[in-house]
């Protein structure tokens, strides 16, 4: 979520967003009663207008291990 929205919004959006197609429960509850994150992570995209093509994440390459 940080990526997305930074570390601040997050907490914010974590704490306060209502998310309606998960009964109107916010992430915090929602993870408190054992919800997949993967759920609650696509409800607060959709909630939150975020492009498709963002909700996998950045697309972060693993550093080169260099050999020895």
């Amino acid at each position: 979520m940080a990526d997305e929205f930074g570390k601040p919004q997050s907490e914010v959006l974590i704490r306060d967003l209502a998310l309606l197609e998960l009964g109107d429960k916010t992430a915090s509850v929602l993870l408190a009663q054992g919800e997949d994150p993967r759920q609650i992570w696509l409800a607060i995209c959709r909630a939150q207008q975020v492009p498709q093509e963002r909700w996998t994440g950045l697309d972060k390459k693993a550093k080169k291990q260099h050999a020895e």
